[in-house]
């Protein structure tokens, strides 16, 4: 999928996060949280967080109290992602009372009380991560967040699993299933078509030549954890709902759907199936009702929490 240069992806990411923080299914949170206290064992948990963007994940457990001592690793493919999260999390952690040190090699010590995390950010290559540590290093807790409809899980999830330690803890968090709504209609049977193309171009995706993508992943995941011998702890829906309060919507979440129905035309334009004129008036009228404050946004979504009870198969 491309992206506009008019449009910021980390200004989205940010942007997204009051929107994501109204998702999250509470019943699975809970449920992690009540996971990682059964497994305090009085040693350092070991988190690896795939896909962190700008750390906004980090930054939401640690403000809801959920790490405790815990080695927080984040990778995502995007350096300047993983630059913007370096720049902020220290920001936002000074902000709340925690002091910061800095080791030598680049690792964030951030200490409150009897919080101690340490935090390490790098730009890799998922697949390139997995083939450097596999063997070599194992976490207690996978947490991938909006990610998992980027990849294909029925390839890329043996591979997570094997870094795992026995009874670790997956948390998989806003996997899309299939579903967007917007509202009003334009024309029912049009924006119906928009949709089904969209999915279809996840469903297509393909990256260096393999298929990378799933617009029912949400749904899908059931089998695939249930494949793996992953128990499901808790799974319930994260659906993302946007709308206007009586003036505007909250915070930057008018540059997030904005940023979605940019995200819809550049993935479709030019497709063969959609003549240019009317899809371009399509994208225009809903750029529009955003601007009135008009615009309502739902799109459907599934939280996961499971647990690898037997040592992954090498």
């Amino acid at each position: 999928m491309s992206i506009s240069n008019e449009y910021s992806f980390s200004r989205y990411l940010a942007a997204k996060k009051s929107v994501d923080d109204r998702a999250l299914n509470k019943h699975v949170l809970q449920s992690l949280v009540n996971a990682l206290k059964e497994r305090n064992d009085g040693m350092t948990l070991q988190i690896l967080e795939i896909g962190a963007g700008i750390g906004t994940m980090l930054e939401r457990l640690m403000g809801w109290g959920i790490l405790n001592n815990a080695c927080y690793e984040a990778i995502d493919l995007n350096p300047d992602h993983i630059n913007e999260a370096r720049r902020l999390i220290p920001i936002w952690s000074c902000a709340q009372g925690f002091e910061l040190t800095e080791s030598c090699d680049s690792e964030l010590c951030i200490r409150r009380k009897t919080e101690n995390i340490s935090v390490r950010f790098e730009s890799i290559d998922l697949y390139e991560f997995i083939a450097r540590e596999q063997g070599k290093r194992r976490w207690d807790l996978l947490i991938a967040h909006a990610f998992m409809d980027l990849i294909d899980a029925s390839r890329v999830l043996p591979e997570l699993i094997s870094l795992m330690n026995p009874g670790g803890l997956l948390y998989l968090t806003m996997n899309y299933d299939g579903v967007t709504i917007l509202e009003p209609p334009i024309d029912l049977t049009y924006d119906e078509q928009v949709f089904t193309f969209y999915n279809d171009s996840m469903d297509k995706r393909l990256v260096n030549g393999l298929p990378s993508g799933d617009s029912h992943i949400g749904r899908h995941l059931f089998a695939r954890f249930q494949e793996h011998n992953i128990q499901i702890l808790a799974a319930g829906s994260s659906d993302w709902v946007v709308y206007p309060g009586v003036d505007a919507y909250p915070l930057d979440e008018t540059y997030f759907l904005h940023f979605i129905i940019n995200l819809i035309d550049t993935t479709l334009k030019g497709h063969p199936s959609l003549q240019p004129d009317r899809f371009n008036q399509w994208i225009t009228a809903r750029h529009s009702q955003i601007e009135q404050n008009k615009l309502f946004f739902i799109a459907h979504q599934i939280d996961f929490l499971g647990r690898m009870d037997e040592l992954p198969a090498q």
